[in-house]
């Protein structure tokens, strides 16, 4: 029985952070010769000591710095008030070194979300999550990208080629942070898009149609291998903790992370597949990257460097 070829997120993640920080280099050197200051610069806000939060956070001041882009953390305690923190990202805002700014969630129970991402000025919304730049992602304008979704077409067009035109795709699941935004990918690449969701009946057969299968829902293994159509593309963007597989290990309270996807089963009958971790994770902050680049040339009215992917399109 044939095997899949399993997509190397951690590779290919490497590869484009690789990439940036020439670019980087590039446009620093630009802007010296111009007498302008031409360095990115990403703010990063974590309010309260979520550990995974923290993990994350440090995860992507290191990497910014690896590429040569200026890192601001600015780390609040879980008491701060909405007002608060509302006051620092206007002052983000305004600070013309910062290019990009990234509000960490989850934020504590006191702030409304909604209202600390309406705040960031849509042309440093690096995370794409502002009302603004979703507007745009949905009518296929110019804007800012979803990390995440950004990704996961880098991979599908590293694995299928640059043209996905009439291929079927499923979405499985409808957050804003990664079903919809990726629902608009897959539809600006002129696929047949179905976003399926837990009141989608026959939800099987639905998933059994798709040539490119998008598992989003956050739910452990939720997708068996007798749902994927054999040789499509699977990319599994959950990333689930579990009891460990081996019981002593689980009684020791040790644990496994897995997809939404049952990696295994879906190996023997799926083209390709992302594996859990090593997948799409590693995508998001390389792409956190490109689009704190890609507002830093826009800010400052300087084109995108040739060999950057698009970051609007995720074209090659």
């Amino acid at each position: 029985m044939s095997q899949a070829r399993i997509i190397d997120g951690k590779a290919f993640a490497q590869n484009l952070r690789d990439r940036l920080a020439l670019q980087v280099a590039d446009l620093r050197s630009t802007g010296a010769k111009g007498g302008q200051d031409l360095v990115p610069g990403l703010a990063v806000v974590l309010v309260g000591e979520n550990p995974a939060s923290q993990v994350y956070v440090r995860s992507k001041g290191q990497a910014t710095v690896a590429a040569g882009m200026r890192s601001f953390e600015h780390k609040l305690p879980d008491t701060t008030d909405q007002a608060t923190l509302v006051a620092l990202v206007e002052k983000l805002n305004r600070d013309p070194a910062v290019n990009g700014i990234l509000v960490q969630l989850p934020l504590p129970a006191q702030i409304d979300p909604a209202v600390v991402i309406a705040t960031i000025d849509p042309a440093k919304d690096v995370d794409g999550f502002h009302v603004e730049n979703a507007g745009r992602l949905a009518l296929g304008l110019p804007g800012m990208v979803p990390c995440t979704p950004l990704g996961c077409m880098m991979l599908l067009r590293d694995v299928l080629g640059d043209d996905l035109r009439g291929k079927r795709a499923l979405v499985l699941g409808r957050s804003t942070i990664v079903g919809r935004p990726m629902a608009s990918l897959l539809l600006a690449a002129d696929c047949t898009v179905t976003i399926a969701h837990s009141r989608t009946q026959d939800l099987p057969e639905e998933c059994r149609r798709a040539d490119i299968l998008v598992a989003a829902v956050g739910r452990p293994e939720m997708v068996r291998g007798d749902w994927i159509k054999p040789g499509a593309t699977v990319i599994d963007v959950g990333i689930n903790r579990v009891p460990h597989a081996d019981p002593a290990a689980a009684a020791e309270g040790r644990t496994r992370l897995v997809g939404d996807v049952h990696f295994a089963e879906a190996m023997t009958v799926a083209g390709a597949i992302t594996p859990v971790p090593g997948g799409v994770g590693p995508m998001t902050i390389a792409c956190l990257l490109l689009n704190t680049l890609t507002a830093t040339c826009r800010q400052n009215g300087v084109p995108l460097p040739g060999s950057v992917p698009e970051a609007d399109t995720a074209a090659p």
